[in-house]
Order: C-alpha cells, then structure tokens, then sequence
C-alpha cells in the first residue's frame, strides 16, 4: 500500500526548516501533526499532600525541560526564593543550559551528565552529602531512582506535572495511512480517543522501545521503527519507509 497520507503525533515544526518539509516536496505526501499529549502543571495543594517542603532540599535534580519549568513555578507560587546554594544536578547538558531561563547560570552550583542516570553516578556521589529533590511528571522510569538508591543519597520526588491526553475527537483518524508515535502515553491517547479503532491497513510508526512494547500491548502491528543503526532518527526512518512502500 502506497503511503500518501501521514499523521505525526507531535506538535508541528517548521516546515521550512524540518526534515518533515523535505519529506513532503520529495515523496508528495501529506503530514498533519497533531500532539496527542500535553502536560498539566500540578498546583501548590497537590505539592503540599505529597509532603514536599522546597525548603527541606539542597540540591534538585532534573530530568526534563519541563521539570524546571514546573519546578520554578511552584516555587514562585508558593513563595519560596530558591536560595544562590542550590547545587543542580541535570541529566543532560541541554537540560542545564536550559536553566538560564531561571537563573544566573554562572553564579550557581549546576553539574550535568550525559543522556542515561548511570552517567549521573559520579556526580551523585561526589555530592552525595545533599538532601536532593526530582521534580518529576506521573509517568516516571525506575532508571534514575536506581541509581539514587545505589548511591544512598538522601532524595525525594515530588510529581510536579502530568502528561495527560489530548482531545482528538474532532480528527478523522481512519483517513491516515501511517500513524507515527513518539511515547506510550501518545499510543494510550490513541485508544483514549478512539476506542473502536481498528488497525487494518493503517501503518504504524514508533519511537523507541517503550513506545512499541505499548502499541504492540494494545494490539498494534508496528511497521516503521526508530531509532535503528541504519536510521538513527524517525525523519530518516519515515523516509527509507515512504520510499520502499511507494515504489
């Protein structure tokens, strides 16, 4: 079956620079995006229940863009000036960069790692002396309290924010020939939305293990897989895979 007709479970680049766009002009197919998630912030009152004092911690530890967004949010609304001491732990050095958006970067205590909790072991344990916080959403992987717990810090999480699904209600999901997911939860939203649907001759597409074990849990045939040694992302994959179907 020829692939004409594409559905991108993320909100929508831009074009002119995406490797989306390339796709379009070179295969002349169509590619609607749509996030089939989004993440709500939890308010002071949820924060309070689950027991968590911002002033009780020493050091904070973050996974996600989002998780430092949330975190100064909370800290704004419940009054609390997050002290110059504060020594960041992030997971990945984008992730660090990102807190310029909150504070003086240069003047704070802020170490990264590389991309998995492992690479966080050293810097765990060479600051293993602080009381840390990670901020986190409901949907949270073992990996990193793993690896707290193997090092024996003091750490809490505090749930900050939840990844919740989108209404699609309003979309015509079976006029798609490839379907593409990037998390678990985006595959849930499908099935939240669309009870009745039936794969048939629709194609799905997944990023990441998790996401195919959850489509495949649901009953899902997987067709296109990223990321792979030969496409080592989903723009690459999708264009290996328009152009073996439409031949």
């Amino acid at each position: 079956m020829k692939i004409k007709s594409i559905l991108v479970s993320q909100p929508a680049p831009n074009l002119a620079t995406s490797p989306y766009g390339e796709i379009v002009k070179k295969a002349k197919v169509k590619i609607d995006f749509r996030p089939f998630i989004h993440v709500e912030g939890a308010d002071a009152k949820e924060l309070r229940a689950q027991k968590i004092d911002l002033s009780q911690y020493t050091g904070i530890i973050f996974t996600s863009k989002n998780a430092i967004d949330h975190y100064f949010r909370l800290a704004e609304e419940m009054r609390f000036a997050v002290p110059d001491t504060m020594r960041y732990i992030c997971q990945s050095e984008a992730i660090a960069n990102y807190l310029q958006k909150h504070i003086v970067y240069r003047k704070r205590k802020i170490s990264f790692g590389g991309k998995t909790a492992k690479d966080l072991l050293p810097l765990l344990k060479k600051h293993h002396t602080e009381n840390y916080l990670l901020p986190s959403s409901d949907v949270f992987t073992e990996d990193l309290p793993k690896v707290l717990n193997e090092v024996g810090v003091e750490w809490k999480r505090a749930i900050m924010y939840r990844t919740v699904c989108s209404d699609l209600k309003d979309m015509s999901i079976d006029t798609y020939d490839l379907i593409i997911f990037f998390s678990p939860q985006g595959v849930r939203s499908l099935f939240e939305n669309f009870p009745d649907f039936k794969q048939e001759n629709t194609k799905i597409g997944v990023f990441g293990l998790t996401t195919q074990q959850a489509a495949e849990e649901l009953g899902l045939h997987v067709d296109l897989m990223a990321p792979t040694k030969e496409s080592p992302s989903m723009t690459m994959a999708l264009e290996r895979f328009i152009t073996a179907n439409n031949k």
